[in-house]
């Protein structure tokens, strides 16, 4: 779809549909975003698109909404994407378009508001004037509309953006993530400080047999280097082919990011005898540190939790960040000290018969969500009390 499509107009401004993230400013884009988180940057969607991980035949059509003044001034954005499937989306609908399909449906293609590939919260509503939501909001009804597309769906809605999506009508979806949360901690020992005897001895164990005979290095910036991400690809590639089928990000992908953001990546590398064994790579932003990708040339106990989950907590002590962001799923991040807190989506279906068959199964969801929640808020390695 082109440029200029989805016009509204109101009060002079012009919602229009744009086919690259690119296309645009890098300062006009990032200037939307009081927040600077880094999955919304021009420097990460950007990199997608250069590198082909999304466009092309991967299955996401950049279609980034804007509005805009008659002179071209940049207002507002929604990072969005049309969709061939539901890949590297991290909210699982797959069921939604199954019942869809057998009821004579085409839930594909649809408009996906988020960072590819990115369970991580953040805005989905680019705007310094959130008075402009509404029209964004509109403006993506409209593009479902005109290019026939069955829903929009917005993912890992930043909290404070959640009643913009709730007074536009649009569903909301609620799921479980495991974050850790910084209690002013100087060090790591503070933090075990606040565990249970037991978790705490466990925990310092396996960081011992975690980095027996590795060495554990933080790489941000130009530390990292081309070899370093030729490591990491294969780490990454590893998992991905477990994991998902296929990697979501080429090999391309890292470089871009490294040489546009690499002050705001964390690359943690573990090396035996001087070779790369592991890696995880994360996001540094203003509140948070996001744990994106791990893998590993090797089988060693314990040594995922070590680099995704305790080198994280060691980073983000250091960086003064208030929490960690591990990423998707995963309960055996309860015992290591990332508590369940809860994500949010917002879903736009045009069909009104399908709205409320959704709306009812949400609806009983939500229901479940709350109770594992409450279930696993008991189960925290926190002593009574913390």
């Amino acid at each position: 779809m082109g440029d200029g499509a989805g016009g509204d107009g109101a009060g002079g401004l012009t919602a229009r549909l744009l086919p690259s993230v690119g296309e645009l400013p890098a300062s006009a884009w990032d200037g939307l975003d009081a927040s600077a988180n880094p999955f919304t940057s021009h420097a990460f969607l950007c990199a997608m698109e250069d590198s082909g991980s999304v466009g092309g035949n991967s299955g996401w059509t950049p279609a980034p909404i804007v509005i805009d003044r008659p002179d071209g001034t940049l207002l507002g954005a929604l990072p969005a994407y049309i969709k061939a499937h539901s890949q590297g989306e991290y909210v699982f609908d797959h069921s939604w378009a199954d019942a869809w399909q057998r009821a004579g449906g085409e839930y594909y293609p649809k408009l996906q508001i988020a960072a590819p590939f990115t369970p991580a919260t953040g805005p989905r509503i680019l705007t310094q004037d959130l008075a402009l939501a509404p029209l964004l909001l509109r403006a993506a009804e409209q593009v479902c509309a005109q290019a026939e597309l069955s829903s929009a769906h917005a993912t890992f809605i930043a909290p404070e953006q959640v009643p913009l999506f709730e007074a536009a009508g649009w569903l909301i979806r609620h799921d479980i993530q495991f974050h850790w949360t910084n209690r002013d901690y100087r060090h790591f020992d503070d933090f075990l400080a606040d565990l249970s005897s037991d978790k705490r001895k466990n925990l310092r164990k396996e960081r011992a047999k975690a980095q027996d005979g590795v060495e554990i290095r933080h790489l941000t910036g130009d530390q990292i280097r081309p070899e370093h991400w030729d490591a990491f690809w294969l780490f990454y590639q590893d998992t991905g082919n477990r994991k998902w089928g296929r990697p979501y990000l080429t090999r391309e992908a890292f470089d871009l990011l490294g040489e546009r953001m690499g002050e705001r990546i964390l690359l943690v590398m573990g090396f035996i005898e001087g070779k790369p064994v592991a890696g995880a790579l994360n996001f540094i932003g203003p509140d948070a540190l996001y744990g994106r990708y791990w893998g590993a040339v090797i089988d060693k106990p314990f040594l995922h939790f070590e680099l995704c989950y305790y080198q994280a907590i060691d980073a983000a002590i250091a960086l003064g960040l208030p929490r960690v962001e591990a990423g998707a799923q995963g309960a055996h991040k309860l015992a290591r000290g990332y508590a369940p807190c809860r994500t949010t989506s917002a879903h736009y279906i045009a069909h009104a018969g399908f709205r409320a068959a959704v709306a009812d199964f949400l609806q009983r969801e939500r229901a479940g969500v709350a109770q594992d929640q409450n279930f696993l808020e008991t189960r925290t390695p926190f002593r009574k009390g913390c």
